[in-house]
């Protein structure tokens, strides 16, 4: 296997190139790729991201990388709907299985319209590609496949790239390299 750091050089190669944001599959859907990782090396795909993330604020390339952390956007919505506190209480009475379901439900995450795909929809320029990370950062509130599931269905405007700390094999994501998510099947792998 190729080491993480050629990956993420052939990764940073293929978003840049103009066909990537008009690569659509064979229904003319705009694509979703994963680009998994070792979970050990978190830091260093967290740093590429940010390395690329700076470099296109600066123009350096012809369109924009639209990057999302989506524990980020977790914390601020329950931040501004006031709920840190009641969910840190309602864990505590409650336990994690049902906090975990309570944000689940008050962000729609099985709804095509969830907070997290409302967000992304609203924060996407034209000519952008989309890069979601923070999933592992999210576990057990939030699993890939829903949000990828839900985003397929609701928004096609840009190619997403979901950053995923585990192993997927076009067929299953294993979150950890230890945790198996339900099946997913619409994402390409970015760099194999």
């Amino acid at each position: 296997m190729t080491d993480l750091t050629e990956r993420l050089d052939m990764m940073e190669a293929a978003i840049k190139k103009p066909g990537f944001r008009k690569s659509a599959g064979r229904a003319n859907e705009v694509n979703y790729w994963l680009f998994d990782y070792p979970p050990e090396n978190e830091l260093e795909v967290r740093e590429r991201i940010a390395y690329l993330k700076a470099e296109n604020e600066s123009g350096a390339n012809d369109f924009t990388l639209a990057v999302f952390d989506l524990y980020d956007i977790i914390i601020d919505f329950l931040e501004n709907k006031n709920f840190i506190e009641k969910c840190f209480d309602f864990e505590k009475k409650k336990g994690l299985e049902r906090i975990t379901k309570a944000v689940s439900n008050s962000m729609k995450f099985n709804d095509d319209d969830s907070v997290i795909v409302q967000y992304i929809k609203d924060n996407t320029p034209d000519n952008a590609v989309v890069f979601l990370c923070g999933i592992g950062k999210c576990y057990p509130i939030l699993r890939s496949h829903k949000v990828l599931n839900n985003l397929h269905q609701a928004f096609v405007k840009a190619p997403v790239v979901m950053f995923f700390p585990g192993t997927y094999n076009e067929q299953e994501l294993i979150l950890f390299d230890e945790i198996k998510d339900d099946n997913y099947y619409r994402a390409f792998k970015l760099v194999k």
